[in-house]
């Protein structure tokens, strides 16, 4: 290979480090301005409302246990006596959830965040527990039992629209401040009376909940039989969670759906009775409904910014071809003005989609490179033809990107195809090269065909 030639190479590959420092460099301030959103979501929850978890309704009955001890067949021996406290957790037999939210935006500067406001209707009923399955020392044991309430966890109360009122078997009671439930201090309870514990009776309940959250919304599911269905105007949820549900239909206009959960696939009861032990258990089986943004302009930025090198290089192989067929030589300078416009269209795109839809901005920062890099090498390379063929070949590169970018689940095979189409066409061009001819003032078979 000629030393020229070889020059020529170093200094490309030189060019191209620096311009994959610029790329590093963009992508360093997608991370930095990816960080400020999630400080305004921040922002916004610490303001208004969190995330929202809803745990229950579980009927909660307190007793204690005296146990005496001692030596029965010494009457002498001393004796003494110990109490125990517990709390039995009573879970509904059938568990119903009508429920309706609605999302609205919120802003911190250029950021937006979304939060919701949900109706929610639950109803069901309690089979009430014998007082004998309450012992659990001894069967001779003492029980005290306390007032029994019904209690609902909601991780941020905050959120909590109006004061609910539970129809207890027909009576209206008032939820108060705090759930008082193992492992779930913050919510709401309402008082029981004791009268109200027959044993083996089911008593029907129901109670409306208005709950505000931002971005997602959780449900445990205690019932033994759990129904919750959900409709929103929010057209782009994202199911997640131990459960999916088990119909969905999901429009321009929001979204409608059901799940059915048994006792039999959710370990949410024994998860919570090992709280009210004392016993430490993992996080408790749950489903999540998110009401985020389809398209993350921060991750689709990022994503096109890992493209950004594989662009330089492209054109850079473009140009050192076209050096070799037509003759002519391109300045190191040039490679590097046209490599940083290049770059330039990432840090535009961040910047254009903070304010416009991701397509327009896309579109937009695109086609301004484009025309910039055009018009310079009409120049750059004495010819109309010539500017405006390396631009329509960028519009196609660009193109593709963007086809990448919205085809997530087939970028490997698309970016493979585009690699291979690019490979085949540069083979295709230099195919009659003379590489030993290129330096040495004579033409090379390319030239002479």
């Amino acid at each position: 290979m000629q030393k020229k030639l070889l020059f020529k190479l170093l200094a490309i590959g030189g060019l191209t480090i620096v311009l994959g420092i610029a790329l590093l460099l963009i992508q360093s301030t997608i991370d930095e301005r990816l960080r400020f959103h999630d400080q305004a979501v921040q922002s916004v929850a610490n303001d208004s409302v969190r995330e929202q978890v809803v745990v229950g309704p579980v009927l909660v009955i307190p007793y204690s246990e005296e146990i005496e001890t001692g030596d029965d067949a010494d009457p002498k021996a001393r004796r003494t006596t110990r109490t125990v406290s517990h709390r039995k957790l009573v879970y509904p037999n059938d568990l119903q959830l009508d429920g309706a939210i609605n999302t609205e935006r919120r802003y911190r500067g250029i950021h937006q965040v979304l939060v919701y406001s949900g109706l929610h209707r639950f109803a069901g009923d309690f089979t009430l527990p014998p007082l004998s399955e309450l012992r659990r020392d001894s069967a001779a044991s003492r029980l005290s039992v306390g007032r029994p309430y019904v209690a609902l966890g909601v991780s941020d109360v905050r959120g909590i629209r109006d004061i609910p009122r539970l129809n207890w078997g027909g009576r209206e009671l008032e939820f108060e401040q705090g759930a008082a439930l193992p492992g779930y201090p913050a919510g709401m309870h309402a008082q029981l009376a004791a009268a109200d514990l027959k044993e083996g009776a089911r008593v029907a309940f129901s109670f409306t909940l208005g709950l505000a959250g931002i971005e997602h919304q959780y449900f445990v599911p205690v019932g033994k039989n759990n129904r919750y269905a959900i409709k929103s105007n929010w057209p782009h949820p994202q199911f997640g969670g131990d459960f999916l549900p088990e119909t969905r239909a999901v429009g321009a206009g929001g979204f409608n759906a059901v799940w059915r959960i048994s006792s039999m696939a959710s370990r949410a009861q024994q998860q919570l009775s090992a709280l009210a032990d004392g016993e430490s258990t993992k996080a408790l089986d749950v489903f999540d409904i998110g009401f985020i943004e389809p398209v993350n302009i921060y991750s689709q930025a990022s994503r096109a910014t890992k493209y950004g090198l594989l662009f330089v290089t492209l054109t850079f192989a473009a140009f050192f071809v076209f050096e070799v067929v037509k003759r002519l030589a391109i300045h190191p300078i040039q490679y590097l003005l046209v490599g940083l416009a290049l770059a330039l269209f990432f840090l535009l795109l961040v910047g254009l989609s903070e304010h416009l839809p991701f397509v327009v901005a896309y579109v937009i920062a695109g086609a301004a490179c484009i025309v910039l890099i055009a018009y310079y090498l009409v120049h750059a390379l004495h010819s109309r033809w010539r500017g405006m063929g390396f631009g329509a070949g960028l519009a196609l590169l660009y193109a593709a990107l963007y086809g990448l970018l919205i085809s997530e689940n087939n970028a490997l095979v698309l970016g493979s195809l585009l690699l291979f189409a690019v490979l085949a066409a540069l083979m295709v061009a230099t195919r009659k090269v003379d590489w030993y001819a290129i330096d040495t003032g004579q033409k090379s078979a390319a030239t002479q065909a």
